[in-house]
C-alpha cells in the first residue's frame, strides 16, 4: 500500500528522512482492526517524529500521521482516537500509552490498524476531511480549554500563535463556548484570520492586552512564555501543550507565579471520552475545523514542508 514514512532521523533537516511509496500491509493483532483512510491530517509531532522526538532509530521505517478517519472492516464511518493503550484495551493493561507513530505505524496510508476500541463513530454532519482534523490538535486544544484551564462563558483567554492547528482550534473552540478571546501571531495576515475566526482582539506577540485574562493556551514555548505569564490576571492559568519556538525560556517568571498564585498546568492529547464529547460539540453547534489545504497523500511532502516553514492556517489534511 502506498505510504508516508520516516526512514531516518535528522533533528536539523527533518524532511531529510520523509520518504513515501509502498509499505507492508498492516499486521493481524487480535483485538484490532484495519481502517481504510479516507482522510488524515498533518500535526506538528509528524515533524518532530522526524527529529527523533518519541520516535528512535530502532523503530525506523514508521509510517507517519496520528490522525485520521476512514471505513472500518464492517463498513461504518469512523475516527480513530490515536492514544494507545489508554484502556490496555488490544495491547495489554502493562504497556505504557502511546501515541500513533511512535510504536505503531500511522495514518499516512492507504490503511491503518489500531484496537477495536479507539474507534469512534464519525457524526454524518461531519465530512471525512473534517473529522480527520479533530484527534490530535483539537482535541488537545479542547482538553486545554474546557478541561484544564477550568474556564466558564464570560472568562478572557489569550491563545498564542493564531496560525497553528491547536492555536486555530482553541480559538473556535473558545469563541463557540462564550469566551473573550484574544489571539497573538507574528503575521498580520493570521491575526486577521484571528478575527475573521471570532477573536476579539488579534495583537503582535508582547503586545499589552486589553484586560489580564483568565487563562492562557500555550504552544509556542520559549518565544511567548514571558508574555503568557504576564498576561494573566492574579489566580489565574497558564495551560501548555507544547513548545514550537522552544522548551527553554530565558526567564521563567517565577516571582510573578508564586506571587500572584498563578497556576501552570501541562495538557497532552485528551481522552477517547473526550474526544467524542468534541465530535458531539462540533456536530451539534456547527463547529467545523479550520483546514488550510487538503492534498492527495503523494504530496505530502509539501505539505510537511509548508508546515515546518510556518505557512500554514489551520490543518493541512491528506487524502489517500
Amino acid at each position: 500500500m502506498f505510504a508516508v514514512y520516516a526512514t531516518r532521523i535528522d533533528a536539523e533537516q527533518p524532511l531529510n528522512g520523509l520518504e513515501l511509496g509502498e509499505r507492508p500491509e498492516p499486521e493481524e493483532r487480535a483485538g484490532w482492526t484495519t481502517v481504510q483512510v479516507k482522510a488524515a491530517s498533518l500535526n506538528h509531532h509528524d515533524l518532530w517524529s522526524l527529529r527523533g522526538v518519541g520516535l528512535g532509530e530502532e523503530s525506523l521505517p514508521m509510517i507517519l500521521g496520528c490522525d485520521a478517519a476512514g471505513v472500518d472492516e464492517e463498513g461504518n464511518e469512523v475516527v480513530v482516537h490515536s492514544v494507545i493503550g489508554e484502556s490496555g484495551y488490544g495491547v495489554g493493561p502493562r504497556e505504557r500509552r502511546s501515541i500513533l507513530t511512535e510504536r505503531y505505524q500511522g495514518t499516512f496510508a492507504e490503511r491503518v490498524s489500531v484496537p477495536v476500541w479507539n474507534l469512534l463513530p464519525k457524526p454524518a454532519e461531519l465530512s471525512f476531511e473534517e473529522a480527520a482534523c479533530l484527534p490530535t490538535a483539537w482535541l488537545t486544544a479542547y482538553r486545554m480549554l474546557f478541561t484544564n484551564a477550568g474556564v466558564r462563558p464570560g472568562d478572557a483567554v489569550l491563545v498564542q500563535g493564531a496560525g497553528g492547528g491547536v492555536a486555530t482550534a482553541a480559538i473556535v473552540l473558545a469563541k463557540a463556548g462564550g469566551l473573550r478571546v484574544y489571539a497573538t501571531s507574528r503575521d498580520e495576515g493570521k491575526r486577521k484570520r484571528a478575527l475573521e475566526l471570532g477573536a476579539h482582539g488579534a495583537f503582535e506577540p508582547g503586545a499589552r492586552l486589553p484586560e489580564r485574562v483568565d487563562a492562557v493556551i500555550e504552544t509556542v514555548g520559549a518565544a511567548t512564555w514571558s508574555h503568557s505569564v504576564k498576561s494573566l490576571r492574579p489566580g489565574g492559568t497558564l495551560v501548555i501543550s507544547g513548545a514550537t519556538s522552544g522548551f527553554n525560556p530565558r526567564s521563567v517568571e517565577l516571582n510573578r507565579i508564586f506571587f500572584l498564585e498563578l497556576k501552570v498546568v501541562g495538557s497532552t492529547m485528551g481522552s477517547k471520552d473526550e474526544l467524542a464529547d468534541l465530535l458531539a460539540f462540533c456536530a451539534t453547534t456547527g463547529v467545523r475545523p479550520v483546514i488550510d489545504s487538503v492534498l492527495p497523500l503523494d504530496r505530502a511532502r509539501e505539505g510537511f514542508a509548508n508546515l515546518a516553514r510556518g505557512e500554514v492556517f489551520g490543518k493541512i489534511v491528506l487524502t489517500p
